[in-house]
This record gives C-alpha cells, sequence and structure tokens, in this order.
C-alpha cells in the first residue's frame, strides 16, 4: 500500500492533499484500472484523517470519473472506455491474413445487422475519413491555471510525433472546437471527464494521456543524505505541488525542500544560491541552467542537476502514435 502522507501545517486543505496523492498515483499506474483503493478505515489509519474526510475525497475522485464504487466490495480505480486499446495495423488483403479475418468478421456482423455491402462500405469509408480529419487536429487541453502542465506535453508530443500540436486551455477548448470540423484533444487523466464533457457536443476525440511514474527520480530521493536542500523547478505549478506532498511523504523533515516555477527568476534566483541538488523538468532545464550561471559568483560549489526526462508515460505515446496512424513505436527507453 502506498503510503500517504498528510502535512497538517501545510496551507493546502487536508483532503485536497489526500485527493491530490491518490490522483497521482492513479495517473501513473501506481493505482493500475481494476484497482481496488484502500478501506476508509484503512486510510484513516495511515493518515490520521477522519473517515467522513477520506469518503468526501472518495466522491470527488468518482465524480472526476476516476474511480468507481461497487457496492459490497469497494472502491476501485475506473476502466476508461479506450483502456490498454490494441489496434491492428492498416491491413492489405493476403498479406495480413490475421487481420483479413478481423475485418471479415466486422463485415459480417455488419451484414448480419441488416446493411448491404454498399452501406458496410459507406460506413468503412466515412470512419476512416472521420479519423484521418481528426488525426490532422491536435490539440493539447488542461485547465489555464497550470499551462506549463500543457507546455510540457506539448513538447514532448512534438518531439515523439513530429507533427504539429496546439495548446488550449480548457476554458477556451468548447470555442476551439467549434472552428474545427474535427480533432483529436489529448489531456491527462486528471482533467479527462471536464475534456470529454466539452467535445462530446463536436465531432471530436479525447484522448487520455498517463504521466510518467517519475520512479527513478523517487528513487534518488529516498538516497539522499539528511538535510540536503532539495530544489523542484518546472513549468508547471501542479507538478510542484504534488512534488512536496510526495517528497515529504517520502522523507519527512528530513530534507529541505525549496521550489520555484521556471517563469518566477526572482524565485529560480533564490533557488540556484541555495539547493545543493536541483530536479527539473526538460523544458525548465535551460532556465536553471542560467539561473546558476547568474549566481555562480555567490556559490561555493554549484549545485548537482538531475533532470528527469519525460512527462508523459511510454505506452501513452506508442498508443496515441497508433491511433493517429503514426505507427506503433517510440525510439526511447523509458
Amino acid at each position: 500500500m502506498l503510503q500517504f502522507k498528510i502535512q497538517s501545517d501545510s496551507d493546502i486543505p487536508a483532503s485536497k492533499q489526500l485527493f491530490d496523492q491518490i490522483r497521482f498515483a492513479i495517473a501513473s499506474r501506481q493505482y493500475p484500472p481494476g484497482h481496488r483503493l484502500p478501506s476508509t478505515r484503512q486510510l484513516a489509519t495511515i493518515t490520521g484523517l477522519h473517515r467522513n474526510t477520506i469518503s468526501k475525497v472518495y466522491q470527488q475522485l468518482e465524480e472526476a470519473s476516476l474511480v468507481e464504487s461497487i457496492a459490497g466490495s469497494g472502491i476501485y480505480v475506473k476502466t476508461q472506455n479506450n483502456e490498454d486499446i490494441s489496434f491492428p495495423e492498416t491491413p492489405l488483403f493476403g498479406k495480413y491474413p490475421q487481420e483479413s479475418q478481423l475485418i471479415s468478421k466486422t463485415l459480417d456482423e455488419l451484414l448480419r445487422e441488416g446493411l448491404t455491402l454498399s452501406q458496410a462500405k459507406e460506413l468503412f469509408l466515412g470512419v476512416m475519413d472521420w479519423r484521418l480529419r481528426c488525426s490532422a487536429q491536435l490539440l493539447v487541453t488542461v485547465p489555464s491555471g497550470d499551462m506549463g502542465a500543457g507546455e510540457l506535453i506539448l513538447q514532448e508530443l512534438e518531439k515523439a510525433l513530429a507533427i504539429p500540436v496546439e495548446l488550449v486551455s480548457i476554458e477556451d477548448l468548447d470555442q476551439a472546437l467549434a472552428q474545427k470540423q474535427s480533432a483529436t484533444v489529448v489531456t491527462s487523466r486528471y482533467f479527462l471527464s471536464e475534456a470529454e464533457s466539452i467535445a462530446s457536443t463536436h465531432a471530436t476525440r479525447v484522448f487520455p494521456i498517463d504521466i510518467y511514474d517519475y520512479g527513478k527520480e523517487l528513487a534518488i530521493i529516498k538516497q539522499l543524505p539528511n538535510d540536503t536542500r532539495l530544489g523542484i523547478v518546472s513549468l508547471s505549478p501542479g507538478i510542484i505541488r504534488v512534488a512536496e506532498i510526495l517528497i515529504h511523504s517520502l522523507r519527512g523533515d528530513d530534507l529541505l525542500l525549496i521550489t520555484a516555477q521556471a517563469g518566477d527568476r526572482r524565485q529560480l534566483l533564490t533557488l540556484a544560491r541555495s539547493a545543493q541538488t536541483i530536479m527539473t523538468d526538460p523544458a525548465s532545464y535551460s532556465m536553471v541552467k542560467e539561473a546558476i550561471l547568474a549566481v555562480r559568483d555567490d556559490l561555493i560549489r554549484p549545485p548537482d542537476i538531475l533532470c528527469s526526462e519525460y512527462y508523459i508515460g511510454e505506452k501513452s505515446i506508442n498508443l496515441l502514435k497508433i491511433e493517429l496512424g503514426l505507427g506503433s513505436t517510440v525510439s526511447s527507453e523509458q
């Protein structure tokens, strides 16, 4: 069981801390689809929170379509409609016999439903045309309060897919989709239910991505000496909030944690002067290096910089490439 930690002296409400920790566990696949969440009694013992508070957190997770309650059994991580999809490659008759059989089976089912061959052909071509049009317009969406997370997603998708990607806030998504005939919307599972609600009125598909689990980085944090001054830098305030909670749950008060958004130069310079080790995302790395260079005369020893390689999980990239018809593998090692 994950060791959730609630900071009683934090400005963030205890229920919000627990909600964010469970949501991260789901988004990073530490709690995979179908996983049974701890009971309210178990979480109350671990966190010290009242069971009513934990029940409200579970209700919020259910309202966000992240979990589902099964009467008499418990709370389980919800399986999304496109969970673990396996897409066949575009078949060429005779060259791919298994795929040809799959198409033939689907066609037989359509004919049994009463469609003619001409109608089935029209349906196939219509769906293919729609998917091609959706694939030509790729939008990343996140709440306006955390556009930094969207920028991280956008940069990784542009690098992995080698196609143009547009970043739109969830607040502006409806207006953006109204101006497009069709599109594919990509978002974190954190924001999936809201994005699906907006996209449902448009000819649009929504593809949820899983974030990288930061296993390598968390392993390093566990090994840092006590009293290390650890800096966390990111474009995303959401990542920083989750990092604060996770690091405190791993090390308590053993580490002195300093955080800064990459765009806040004053705070970034303060962090560069104080931190012994700095962890950052790829999009913020150059700004961290510039900040250290700017304060080099104040430093006895420059801090160690650890840059995470990814923000999006490898499996999500692979599935999205297949979904867009761009291939089935990613040339990276995560």
